[in-house]
């Protein structure tokens, strides 16, 4: 009994040790890996600037409270530690109490929802009428890019037409897909104007993960979604602000899809608007890369 007693002791002392390192360990962590998160560098879109608030508020709020209950959990363990010379206090039920510790966080997390509902509708709604209109498709283990031509608009797509020289299903009986440019792995977007993207999955589901820009979406077969963002910095000035020559912008799949999962990378190039019209210049059409017998002969003597 006097050996139970005694043990009962030092795990009083040692939960308050467990306390002591822990908070500094907290600290410690913070501090010696804060600085190579993704925070220190900013969102690179306008949108993101809100998610971010959005995230620091739920930090502050949860850390608050993470603080406190921790403190209070390990100080009553050492407290309220087993004594012959106190007799412990039981009561069945408070329903007060139990209204104040439902009731506080139900309202807590309310507000941290409604304001995060505001910021997820803003990105999923209607983008601006001057947004720059990318199709995003993903696949086991890549991801396709599509933009419309002159036309402004995406053509149609049908699972069906799916083959080794249209891996989109572009229905080129539909006009308005004459245009459309395919480009695969690489993305390539303006700074400073809003870009929307229409994301879809042709086997299982993904995710399109652009955490530099704060955003992901799930791209899911046959239910296509969209979300739109603007971008604040161009590739070359996050080389210079994160002062890393190699940065690069990445989509990333944030949804487990196989066993090739882990490779399923794409790379981002925001660049001047000047940049981007004559890269999407020098691009083709993906209609004469499927029809090379239709393509202009000026184009097919560039081609020889």
């Amino acid at each position: 009994e006097k050996t139970r007693k005694q043990n009962n002791k030092i795990n009083a002392f040692l939960l308050m040790g467990l306390l002591v390192f822990g908070l500094i360990g907290v600290w410690y962590c913070n501090e010696l890996y804060y600085g190579k998160t993704l925070f220190p560098q900013g969102s690179a879109s306008v949108e993101g600037e809100d998610i971010d608030t959005m995230f620091m508020i739920t930090v502050a709020v949860t850390g608050v409270v993470f603080v406190i209950t921790q403190i209070l959990l390990f100080w009553f363990s050492f407290k309220y530690q087993e004594s012959d010379n106190r007799k412990a206090y039981y009561f069945a039920h408070s329903t007060k109490l139990e209204l104040i510790w439902t009731t506080i966080p139900a309202i807590t997390l309310c507000i941290l929802v409604a304001f995060g509902l505001r910021v997820w509708f803003k990105i999923t709604d209607d983008a601006p009428k001057n947004a720059v209109v990318v199709e995003v498709t993903g696949h086991q283990f890549g991801w396709e890019f599509r933009y419309p031509g002159s036309d402004k608009v995406l053509g149609k797509k049908n699972y069906k037409l799916t083959t080794g020289s249209n891996p989109l299903g572009v229905d080129f009986n539909d006009p308005a897909s004459i245009d459309d440019i395919h480009v695969a792995g690489t993305m390539h977007i303006p700074v400073g104007k809003p870009v929307k993207l229409v994301i879809n999955a042709q086997d299982v589901i993904h995710d399109v993960g652009l955490p530099h820009f704060r955003l992901k979406m799930d791209a899911v077969p046959g239910i296509p979604t969209t979300e739109w963002f603007t971008p604040k910095y161009t590739t070359k000035e996050m080389k210079e602000r994160t002062n890393n020559p190699d940065f690069t912008y990445e989509i990333s799949c944030d949804q487990m899809c196989g066993k090739g999962h882990f490779s399923m990378r794409g790379v981002i190039i925001v660049e001047t608007e000047a940049e981007y019209k004559l890269w999407l210049a020098q691009q083709k059409a993906e209609y004469f890369s499927v029809f090379p017998d239709k393509a202009p002969k000026s184009d097919t003597a560039k081609a020889n």
